[in-house]
């Protein structure tokens, strides 16, 4: 069994190489994931998201410390920045991971971020006017889960 610390260390090592597949085998198959605009995902659909955002990420960079080393409950601070692919805007986002740890594996993992701050960087004007509103936000949550289901269709 991994230690807590090792596991994360995997995950967002990965993440900067671009291996979703490492990704998603540190999560369990009855893992969620959730953030601001993905939401209640199992492990299958988070380590989809994952795939699905690195393939269409081509210039993310990643950096992260392992703010809490709790064995059980870990904490991750960690900064993607990128071009924001239907804008073509660069987004610098600042997230805050907490996870529960199962066996060695991550069983939850909660991802948090300002989203109005990321609404502005990614969207322009209309983030800045819009992104502070529940309809913007649920507008958005809605597009990227029939973008998500849309990619785990056509890539199973």
């Amino acid at each position: 069994m991994k230690l807590s610390h090792e596991l994360i260390d995997t995950f967002y090592s990965a993440f900067q190489k671009k291996d979703s597949e490492t990704m998603k085998g540190c999560y369990l198959s009855e893992a969620t994931f959730n953030d601001e605009v993905f939401k209640n995902l199992n492990g299958y659909q988070a380590g989809k998201m994952w795939e699905m955002l690195l393939k269409n990420g081509k210039d993310m960079q990643m950096v992260y410390e392992i703010t809490d080393d709790n064995v059980a409950f870990p904490k991750a601070k960690w900064t993607a920045t990128y071009t924001f692919s239907k804008t073509g805007r660069k987004v610098v986002n600042v997230i805050y991971a907490e996870f529960v740890i199962k066996d060695g594996k991550i069983l939850t993992h909660t991802d948090s971020f300002d989203f109005h701050r990321w609404a502005k960087q990614a969207f322009g004007p209309m983030g800045i006017l819009l992104g502070w509103t529940g309809f913007f936000k649920t507008k958005i949550q809605k597009t990227v889960s029939q973008t998500l289901e849309n990619y785990i269709t056509k890539h199973p």
